[in-house]
Parts: structure tokens; sequence; C-alpha cells
């Protein structure tokens, strides 16, 4: 099955990044959020260019849903690449406190530079960047204890930047979700498609849903836990092995669903999001 083209629309993703580009001028440090189940796929192009000698806190959100192996997998191979992952979990808190901790200490200097000018200190700016949906909303939430900001699945849905006081210490930027005008990859794509990390885009459900379960079979020939032929027959009561991703969703559709594919894969897809099929990364580290 060859893989799902995935289509977005240019017009308010290109909106949305003037707006953040503009506000990036004023901002200290910024918090790079990242989907722990694709921390590569999940990075926008742009965002070295963007960020230019600013501090960043690389935060890689639900963490809740990829497994201990993958965690340290992840936290080793970014530590080779120079940089500290924080891992979160933005529905539960989990990790939080961590990140404002390391946004203080990482704009420290900036306050070090207005006391050698005999100028006042001030809060720390921090702007929280990354895809829709990656979870940014429940995280600045998480950081004040109350649900200020509303969160929703597609690019820009932030309806205006604006500051949020976390603390004395500390000013949050809320960011609209970013995705690059285009993807190179569209590997990386139906990631954040099946990872519902892409926002308001086009794709085909079907397709995305077999291609899921392909991706699958070839994870479990890697090095990830060979855990989802037993989990994937539990739950459907089909073989994995025995059948393409395609070959899967028809299967289950006709023995669960009355031949309805569109549905099977769409329960496939809200399975895996939600973590009811375990806790499942979509990528490995990069092998060197």
């Amino acid at each position: 099955m060859s893989t799902p083209e995935i289509q977005w629309y240019p017009g308010h993703i290109a909106k949305a990044e003037k707006a953040l580009v503009d506000q990036l001028s004023r901002v200290d440090v910024v918090l790079e959020v990242r989907d722990a189940r694709i921390p590569v796929s999940t990075r926008h192009p742009k965002v070295n260019d963007w960020v230019g000698e600013k501090p960043r806190v690389l935060v890689l959100n639900r963490v809740d849903m990829i497994s201990t192996e993958a965690r340290t997998a992840w936290e080793t191979w970014f530590r080779q690449q120079g940089e500290v992952p924080y891992f979160t979990d933005g529905q539960q808190g989990k990790g939080v406190k961590a990140i404002a901790k390391a946004a203080q200490s990482a704009g420290e200097a900036v306050n070090q530079r207005r006391q050698a000018r005999g100028m006042k200190p001030r809060p720390i700016r921090a702007v929280v960047i990354g895809f829709p949906n990656v979870g940014k909303s429940a995280l600045i939430n998480r950081l004040l204890n109350r649900k200020v900001v509303a969160s929703a699945r597609k690019a820009g849905v932030t309806r205006q930047l604006r500051w949020i006081r976390l603390s004395g210490d500390l000013d949050l930027l809320d960011a609209p979700g970013v995705i690059p005008a285009r993807l190179d990859s569209q590997t990386a794509a139906v990631k954040l498609a099946i990872c519902d990390d892409i926002g308001e885009a086009s794709y085909d459900t079907q397709r995305t849903a077999a291609a899921f379960l392909d991706l699958l079979k070839g994870l479990q020939q890697a090095n990830a836990p060979d855990q989802y032929q037993e989990i994937l027959q539990a739950r459907y009561g089909v073989p994995l092995d025995d059948y393409t991703g395609e070959g899967f969703v028809a299967q289950v559709a006709a023995q669960k669903f009355q031949d309805n594919t569109e549905r099977t894969a769409k329960r496939i897809l809200n399975d895996f999001r939600t973590g009811l099929l375990g806790q499942w990364v979509l990528e490995w580290p990069p092998a060197e």
C-alpha cells in the first residue's frame, strides 16, 4: 500500500507563523514542545532559524504514552546531541514544575545583564511553541494551575497572542500551533496524522490507519518491545502478522463493524491516540 498523501492549506499557517515570528524578538527563552511518541517528526524545520541564539528548553510531552525503554532511549540520544530533554505529561501535570524552573534558569542571563547596567530585574519572558495538538495549552494550564488557555486540533487556534503571568519571575506567551507550509517527508506527515498532531489537514482515515499498522510491524522488527501482536489480537481478534495494514482494517471491519472500514479505521486510530493500545512510540532514536 502506498503512503497516504497528507495535505494542508498554507493560508492560516502563514498568518500564525508571522504572528509567532513577530513576537519572538520580545522573548528571552523558547519552550519547544514536541510529541514524545514522534520527537523527530514534531520538530519544526524552521525552529533553529526562529530561535537563533536564544536559550531553548526542549519539552517532550505525553511521556505517559511512551514506555520507560523509549524514554531512556530518547533521553540518551538527545543528550548525545547536546540537548537536555524535559519529559512532561501536560494532562496530569507530571514534570511541569521542572519546565518552569528550566525556563527561569535559561533566562537568568537577561537579568544579570540588566543589573550590570543598573536596571531592575524583570520577569523572564518565555514563549511556548510547537505543532498543533502536541499539548502546549495543557502545559500552560498546568503551569498556572487553572484553565486559561483553550485548545483545539488545528493550527493557529489561539485567537490572539497574549502574555500570561505565571509568577513574579516568569511570563508566558501562548503561541498558535504552527506546522510547516510543506513537509519534505510524507513519512513524517503520516506520523503527524496518526498522532493527530497535524491540525486542520486533509488525509484519508483508512489509509492512515493502514499506514499506522504497517509502521508498527516495521518497528516490531527493529528495537521496539514485541507487544503489538498480543495487544492488537486481544483487542480486535485479528493477528496483525497475517495481514497488511489495509487487510487488517478490512478484516476487523468484517468481524466487528459490519464491514464499515471507515468506522474501523477511526476506532483503531483513536485507540492509539488515547493510549488504549499501550505505551507505543512511532519513532526510535536515529541510528548513528
